[in-house]
């Protein structure tokens, strides 16, 4: 057996990424197989306990402490460097799901698992599913009960709500919650890899031939603080037209001084300032919408295209079958939130023909995630 797993670590430590997700979903379906009942049970009635001591590790500097050292150290050194007297029963817990390594005589050591616990993102986003999320997913069953297992519909009225005992929608009360706040602007912010771009596959200067200078070529509506027009002028420094940024006063006051770009106050559910662009361009906006609310986006940016124009939605489009479990977890996650969800390329198709948009071609540029830029166009075009 030994050497059947030296054989898969090989394998794994030498392959793409989606070759070594297969493997370890694969080994997790093999262990999951063997499975008694009382396994199961462990299994899942111990989750939340294995995201609350993880958490406390954090809160000690645990794994940061332990990835910095070499070897094993022992349980009273630990102790004496966190200052926690029951770090013996936590670290023996820790081992037992395989999140440290443990050595004989009482000693402990960091392993990948460890070393992955100590990085920022790590963190950031940990926190924010047991902090902020975690209270929603408990009283989901409690609300579907409620509702008669009805879809959501009202993004006033979701789990959320129930869970935080708040009239506010989710983005609201995340203003009055700095903690919560930091947890999710961290892990927003630092999950971003920006190798990983539409920008990639996408044929911009192709459709933006001939433009004139004063045109706008590119506006990125609820853009954030900048980072995609950032992005979009680096690679086309000399593309012709306006280069225009749209979001939220309190985002635009923080965003980033790129020259060229221009910052521009503006709320997705009023009427579309800026009309004839080239492209207008949303991402990961749509996600935390229900429909209704989708339909009032497109119908606002509509009314503001040319006949010519392009609006290009970055989302994850998923695939009608095989869905993974990171993104099976988000689109739950939007319908706990939200009540809103993740779609495959014929619900998204659906959704813009019943405003009169058409969906030409979709590019994906992460199909780990299935994030994709979908080439959208009215539809009498």
């Amino acid at each position: 057996m030994d050497d059947a797993l030296n054989q898969l670590k090989q394998t794994a430590s030498s392959t793409d990424e989606s070759t070594r997700r297969q493997i370890a979903r694969s080994l997790r379906r093999l262990a999951d197989s063997m499975e008694t009942p009382q396994n199961t049970i462990h299994r899942y009635g111990h989750l939340h306990l294995q995201t609350a001591v993880v958490k406390v590790g954090f809160d000690l500097g645990l794994f940061k402490y332990l990835s910095r050292s070499n070897g094993l150290v022992t349980v009273e050194t630990i102790s004496k460097e966190t200052g926690a007297d029951e770090i013996g029963r936590l670290l023996r817990y820790l081992a037992a799901i395989d999140a440290v390594d443990e050595g004989r005589g009482n000693q402990y050591c960091a392993n990948q698992v460890t070393k992955n616990l100590s990085e920022k993102v790590v963190e950031s986003g940990i926190c924010h599913y047991f902090s902020t999320v975690g209270p929603q997913y408990q009283a989901l069953p409690s609300y579907l009960e409620k509702t008669g297992h009805k879809s959501p519909t009202d993004e006033m009225h979701t789990a959320f709500q129930d869970a935080w005992s708040t009239p506010l929608h989710a983005f609201s009360w995340f203003a009055g919650q700095p903690r919560h706040l930091a947890y999710f602007n961290d892990y927003m912010a630092l999950r971003r890899q920006p190798e990983l771009s539409w920008l990639a596959v996408y044929p911009i200067e192709e459709e933006a031939k001939e433009l004139h200078t004063q045109r706008p070529v590119y506006v990125n509506i609820g853009g954030g603080i900048g980072h995609q027009c950032a992005q979009f002028k680096e690679k086309y420094p000399n593309l012709p037209g306006r280069v225009i940024l749209q979001d939220l006063p309190h985002s635009i006051t923080k965003a980033l001084p790129t020259p060229g770009v221009e910052n521009m106050a503006h709320d997705i559910f009023e009427a579309q300032p800026v009309s004839d662009a080239k492209f207008y361009y949303l991402r990961a906006v749509l996600h935390d919408h229900p429909a209704h609310r989708i339909r009032k986006i497109l119908e606002n940016i509509k009314k503001a295209m040319s006949p010519d124009s392009v609006l290009l939605i970055d989302e994850m489009v998923l695939p009608d079958i095989g869905v993974n479990l990171e993104v099976a977890s988000i689109d739950m996650t939007m319908l706990t939130t939200f009540a809103s969800m993740e779609r495959t390329e014929v619900e998204w198709r659906e959704m813009f023909e019943e405003v009169g948009l058409r969906l030409v071609q979709t590019y994906m540029y992460n199909p780990l995630n299935y994030e994709s830029v979908m080439d959208v166009r009215l539809l009498d075009n």
